[in-house]
């Protein structure tokens, strides 16, 4: 039975990229070694980072725009205390947009480099909507927002207009819509949403915002360390990165960005439509700022839990429970899920309606 995989990460990828990276771990560029094996300074590798480096930029729109893209470890967490690391001056003030468990942890991160400010939170709605009514000081060192909240299944549809460098985590959202990215300053993302498998965090950097801290950077810590290394610092995640570029090339073959939003707000469309119109259902957050690509949803009646569950597993679906801390369900419309599997738990889902209607 084909599978209809909704995980949130590590999630689904596309069929043609699992099919590549297979054959490179048996024989990798014909070398007669698997890509698990080959050195990370070997000719065959530097190529596969190189490219992985510029497709992203490309990708982006950002070449030739001052920006470098890195691929680091210690996934999007450790990006948490690399960013005030590396822009929180001593003495400095830093500015984060609380929206949910990652924002929120990033902010912990922040506090031990230094003032942390608050602007806006939605914690006390229980994260269901992105706030709006906030003001950022334009003495901050950098703004740093989460532009899509996979727990909570909300998105940022606008972001703010500062003077001060633009922070995001973009992992559960980044290559999936279009956007000016030149706004941003600094974008980091794990990989495993829409790029690979967990191992790998890209971070792209506007590279005129560093070296301004008067800071002792680890230099593990420090973005100056691994651009100067080209990504190379320490022996990168090979195979993660690896497949990052497979996937990045298959976004590209598909028209890049601009034509994998249009499929992403079909299915976003279509699994809304049915949550509002199934009176079974409840969508969880505001409308305005629900995501394309982790939808939340509820039943209005637990006693249908155990008849739902039943009916979704025996289609073949995957992964559609909530997050732990936050129950219910959880449906993630990556970059390679295709709209037949969303239209699969549509159909389940009215038929859970005949039954009880």
């Amino acid at each position: 039975m084909k599978k209809h995989n909704y995980s949130a990460g590590p999630c689904i990828l596309p069929q043609e990229v699992f099919e590549k990276a297979s054959q490179a771990v048996l024989n990798f560029n014909n070398s007669g070694l698997s890509i698990l094996e080959i050195s990370h300074r070997s000719k065959d590798f530097v190529a596969v980072m190189d490219e992985a480096r510029a497709l992203v930029l490309e990708l982006l729109g950002l070449e030739g725009k001052g920006y470098q893209a890195l691929f680091l470890q210690g996934g999007a967490s450790m990006e948490f205390l690399r960013v005030p690391n590396n822009l929180l001056k001593i003495n400095g003030k830093a500015t984060y947009l609380d929206t949910g468990t990652w924002a929120s942890a990033a902010i912990k991160e922040a506090k031990s480099f230094g003032e942390t400010v608050i602007v806006a939170s939605s914690k006390e709605s229980n994260y269901t909507l992105i706030p709006t009514d906030y003001s950022i000081p334009s003495d901050a060192d950098y703004f740093h927002c989460t532009s899509n909240n996979t727990i909570f299944g909300t998105q940022i549809k606008s972001f703010p207009v500062t003077n001060v460098p633009l922070v995001c985590d973009m992992s559960s959202d980044i290559f999936s819509r279009t956007l000016d990215f030149s706004k941003f300053d600094l974008i980091y993302a794990g990989a495993q949403k829409n790029m690979g498998p967990a191992g790998a965090t890209l971070v792209v950097i506007k590279e005129e915002i560093l070296g301004k801290t008067e800071r002792n950077i680890p230099n593990i810590l420090n973005y100056e360390q691994h651009i100067a290394k080209e990504s190379m610092y320490n022996t990168p995640p090979v195979f993660a990165v690896y497949t990052s570029l497979l996937t990045l090339q298959w976004l590209k073959n598909k028209g890049g960005i601009t034509a994998i939003e249009k499929e992403n707000e079909a299915k976003a469309a279509l699994l809304y439509a049915e949550i509002d119109r199934n009176p079974l259902f409840n969508g969880v957050v505001n409308t305005k700022d629900r995501s394309i690509m982790n939808a939340t949803f509820t039943l209005k009646n637990t006693e249908h839990q155990e008849t739902f569950d039943t009916m979704w597993k025996a289609a073949g679906i995957s992964g559609l429970n909530g997050h732990r801390s936050v129950g219910g369900y959880r449906a993630s419309m990556y970059n390679a899920l295709p709209i037949e599997s969303v239209q699969v738990l549509v159909d389940v889902m009215k038929e859970l309606e005949k039954k009880f209607s």
